[in-house]
């Protein structure tokens, strides 16, 4: 009889750096390695499902092109990644991230709020593309998106990865609004959470805020996030 030991995603992103169209430019990448599933709201490779690496990554102000996903894809390959991954995009300053850490979970964060509101807002209002950054009406374009990675040492459930996507959310709003801030978030916000692939035992059923892996994402994201907020632009 033998055993599989579960080996849990990579903790923290490394930090690499790009020049494109005259831009010095950053991205955290986690190389996730087999074994590994994500379930995330991602430009490139959203849903539930194995991920090899996940892949943060900052444009410039203004963000021309109407393909991300393909734009991610071209990254990850000046990387030397294959196989699948998530992407993300923001217009805020990569290397500002912020981290929170909690009983193994770690939740790191990218944090723009130049263009910041409340998720639910009449039908008249205007609506932002789903793109890295909106532009203000009257004013150039500011960084608005919080991109939160979150990894997890133990596997989930299918149910609980959800879960884990909705306290990540929650423990955000808590956080923003710890900061003083008047909103629940951007019109681009982005989470990934990444954990170990269920064995037989179908992995942990609950991830809510008062579940023990719950409650430990939730004081990771709020710590992480509570950082950026502070100094995000």
């Amino acid at each position: 009889m033998s055993s599989v030991r579960l080996r849990p995603p990579a903790q923290r992103g490394e930090l690499r750096d790009r020049h494109e169209d005259g831009h010095r430019l950053h991205h955290l990448l986690w190389r996730l390695g087999p074994g590994v599933r994500v379930c995330s709201s991602a430009v490139l490779g959203g849903g539930i499902g194995p991920r090899a690496w996940i892949l943060n990554a900052q444009v410039p102000g203004g963000y021309p092109r109407l393909d991300p996903d393909r734009h991610l894809a071209e990254i990850a390959a000046a990387e030397g990644l294959t196989g699948p991954g998530a992407g993300l995009m923001t217009a805020a300053d990569v290397a500002a991230y912020t981290t929170g850490h909690d009983g193994g979970v770690t939740a790191t964060v990218t944090a723009g709020l130049g263009v910041r509101g409340w998720a639910a807002v009449p039908d008249t209002a205007t609506r932002a593309p789903r793109r890295p950054e909106a532009e203000v009406p009257g004013s150039p374009f500011r960084p608005g998106t919080v991109n939160i990675v979150v990894t997890l040492p133990v596997a989930l459930s299918d149910a609980a990865l959800v879960n884990a996507v909705a306290t990540a959310t929650e423990a955000k709003v808590q956080a923003l609004l710890d900061a003083g801030l008047d909103c629940s978030g951007t019109p681009t916000d982005a989470v990934c959470v990444a954990a170990p692939e269920p064995g037989q035992d179908g992995g942990e059923p609950f991830a809510g805020p008062r579940s023990t892996w719950g409650a430990r994402i939730a004081r990771a994201v709020h710590t992480a996030v509570l950082a950026g907020a502070r100094t995000a632009p």
